[in-house]
């Protein structure tokens, strides 16, 4: 934030000389377009903004004219007049009463802009220069060789600055303008009190127009203190604060976005995991079933058992215990051709080996031999016989 009277205080030549310097820097040649554009950028700002930013170039003007003070509000390039008051620098402060005179006889609008004293045009002297582009940084400087060359006076008896004219490719057509040292101290002297307000001194041209040079030097310009400066190093370090405060929010909502992605991981993991574990149960259940199934395919059951027996065994046979463990098939019973069980049980395809398991058992009340058989039930194995089986899936 800066005050409108510290914004008021850029004059076109601290604008042009500010942004100039900028577009000397990038190309010599290129100041000129530089500061052209950066003045038709700043006449579409609005009044206030142009002011806020030191960009309105106002100023007021003062004009002595005998026993009487011209006052001059400039805007831009355009000046209008205030108004004219009778001038007395020996006691226009004791009359008024203060250390500014102009402080009752202005708004404090006007009385807060940079106050520049205008001298006659015969007052100074004028003298054209060609320069490099290169000399419009320190164009002040090289002027203050120029001026034992260029005019009748020597550098420490006059007052002086100089302005770019023209500019011609690398070449810069310069305005030297002189003032003796004796002019200008009589021209503040009759300022009176006036004097040490001033913020520069500025010659008219023919066309009583401002050359926009000053002819003030550094030490003796009033500088206006700019009453928010304070505040300005307030607002900073607070917008530093603040930024610092936001940029740390933001980290910090980082890594909790980065621990609550990490904490999500974790338990997409643990899922993952367990989902893994429950695979490997399932796959465990899935291989053991088929392995049932395989094994339940290979070996024939207890219906084809029993039809295969009843097939075989003779009418006079009867079973009165039949037992299948694992592949063990076991066979009690009574029979008139016990001897010849084991011829008719060989050849079939649902056992092997059949045989008699001791001796035979006379039953005198049947009539009958009692008789024990086992045999080896015909077990294949079936996941190997079928295509796509374990063998199969073995690499």
């Amino acid at each position: 934030m800066t005050s409108a009277v510290d914004n008021a205080s850029a004059t076109p030549t601290s604008f042009r000389q500010r942004f100039g310097r900028v577009g000397g820097r990038l190309h010599p040649g290129f100041a000129g377009f530089w500061t052209w554009w950066t003045e038709a950028l700043a006449s579409w700002l609005p009044a206030r903004v142009r002011a806020l930013f030191g960009l309105a170039r106002e100023r007021l003007l003062l004009r002595h004219d005998g026993a009487q003070l011209q006052l001059l509000l400039q805007r831009g390039d355009a000046s209008e007049t205030i108004g004219t008051i009778p001038w007395q620098p020996d006691a226009a402060g004791a009359e008024i009463g203060t250390e500014d005179p102009l402080a009752e006889l202005l708004t404090q609008r006007v009385v807060d802009l940079p106050r520049w004293l205008l001298l006659p045009a015969g007052a100074g002297l004028r003298r054209r220069l060609t320069l490099p582009a290169a000399a419009a940084e320190r164009l002040r400087d090289v002027a203050a060789f120029e001026i034992d060359r260029q005019t009748p006076f020597a550098a420490t008896d006059v007052h002086y600055d100089a302005r770019v004219a023209a500019r011609r490719g690398d070449q810069l057509d310069v305005e030297l303008v002189v003032v003796p040292r004796a002019t200008f101290d009589r021209a503040l002297s009759a300022l009176g009190p006036l004097g040490a307000t001033l913020a520069g001194v500025d010659v008219v041209d023919g066309d009583d127009r401002p050359l926009g040079i000053n002819l003030l030097s550094d030490t003796r310009r009033r500088r206006r203190s700019d009453p928010w400066r304070v505040w300005n190093h307030v607002f900073i370090v607070v917008a530093l604060l603040a930024l610092g405060v936001g940029l740390w929010q933001i980290l910090d909502n980082r890594r909790q976005v980065a621990d609550e992605l990490e904490r999500e991981a974790d338990r997409h993991g643990n899922q993952a995991r367990q989902a893994a574990a429950l695979k490997r149960q399932l796959i465990n259940q899935v291989e053991g079933l088929r392995f049932l199934q395989e094994a339940r395919a290979g070996r024939p059951t207890a219906v084809e058992v029993i039809d295969e027996l009843a097939r075989r065994l003779p009418d006079t046979t009867y079973i009165e215990k039949l037992a299948i463990e694992d592949t063990r098939l076991t066979l009690i019973g009574q029979s008139s051709e016990a001897s010849a069980l084991v011829i008719k049980l060989e050849g079939s395809k649902l056992w092997r080996q059949p045989a008699l398991a001791g001796a035979l058992q006379p039953d005198p009340r049947t009539r009958r031999d009692r008789f024990t058989l086992t045999a080896e039930l015909a077990v294949t194995d079936a996941a190997k016989s079928q295509p796509g089986g374990a063998d199969a899936r073995t690499p």
